[in-house]
């Protein structure tokens, strides 16, 4: 599940979660890496790159990771419950895209939830957005501080917004705080937690094309697949729509890539597990932009 996709060494390489196939909850303990050498070949099974028990600080719950490369090294990302129960971001680092990885023996400092996703900018900044409601505490924080009272914003109060970062060179320490990486609406006034069908909940995906700042994410709930645009990287970012409609299972879980001059969406839903949420399997379809940068709707259930 969970499929974070890159174009490494003229491959596609995917990684993802792993569901388990006893799995009643999302209690995941090991990390695969997947390759393609093109869209018409299945992909190869690399086998297991991390585990929870090579990991000093996890104690459980490796969930959506993502993977970036620097210098040659290549720097997988991923978040994990830390000896007292709270959502940290490690990394683990590797010589090959299709590791095997080895995990730095503390988490980021200063991180917290889930799903990370490190974007590397073109002027050769790195920067890392995160963040998930609920099972993924996001709520729980304000101004980086976490507090149980804490809640996730409804009706007309502003919507909870994921984090971005700015990281250091050597991409194991934040080079700032975390701040909002806010969505508005058409009229840049923020998105409201009530506003289900376009809010941030989770899974946040960021990429650059014809010098536009794409931020996509899934509304949870609602099942939808959006995105925003900005023209710079912190933005803020302006909703623009849908990419893709609910599929089967819960999550909505995602990643975009650019390759060989075609865009694609890869993506997870439940159809093999017949709708079992916890047990999910990758998709990967076509992406479509208007000559206005507009992405193309895509039908889940198609």
């Amino acid at each position: 599940a969970d499929p974070s996709a890159h174009v490494f060494e003229d491959k596609i390489y995917i990684y993802p979660s792993h569901d388990e196939n006893n799995a009643n909850e999302y209690n995941m303990r090991d990390y695969h890496v997947y390759v393609m050498p093109d869209t018409q070949t299945l992909p190869t099974d690399l086998g297991v790159v991390l585990k929870l028990e090579d990991i000093p600080w996890a104690s459980e719950y490796l969930w959506a990771p993502d993977c970036v490369e620097k210098n040659g090294k290549y720097y997988f990302v991923f978040p994990a419950k830390d000896k007292q129960g709270r959502f940290r971001i490690g990394i683990a680092i590797g010589d090959n895209p299709g590791g095997p990885f080895t995990p730095e023996p503390n988490y980021i400092q200063g991180s917290y939830s889930i799903d990370p996703c490190m974007f590397p900018d073109d002027d050769g900044q790195y920067y890392m957005t995160f963040g998930g409601l609920m099972g993924g505490q996001l709520d729980k924080y304000k101004d980086n501080q976490w507090n149980d009272m804490n809640r996730e914003p409804q009706g007309n109060e502003q919507a909870k917004m994921p984090k971005i970062v700015l990281m250091k060179d050597n991409l194991l320490e934040m080079a700032e705080a975390p701040r909002d990486l806010v969505l508005t609406d058409e009229y840049g006034k923020p998105l409201t937690g009530g506003d289900g069908n376009r809010r941030f909940f989770e899974a946040p995906w960021m990429f650059k094309k014809d010098g536009i700042y794409y931020f996509t994410y899934s509304t949870g709930g609602s099942h939808l697949l959006c995105y925003a645009t900005s023209k710079t990287v912190y933005g803020p970012y302006t909703y623009r729509g849908v990419i893709l409609t609910p599929v089967s299972g819960w999550t909505t879980h995602h990643s975009i890539l650019e390759f060989k001059g075609k865009w694609y969406l890869f993506y997870h839903d439940a159809e093999r597990s017949g709708g079992v949420s916890t047990r999910r399997n990758i998709k990967f379809t076509s992406l479509q932009f208007k000559e206005n940068g507009d992405i193309v709707t895509i039908n889940g259930s198609g």
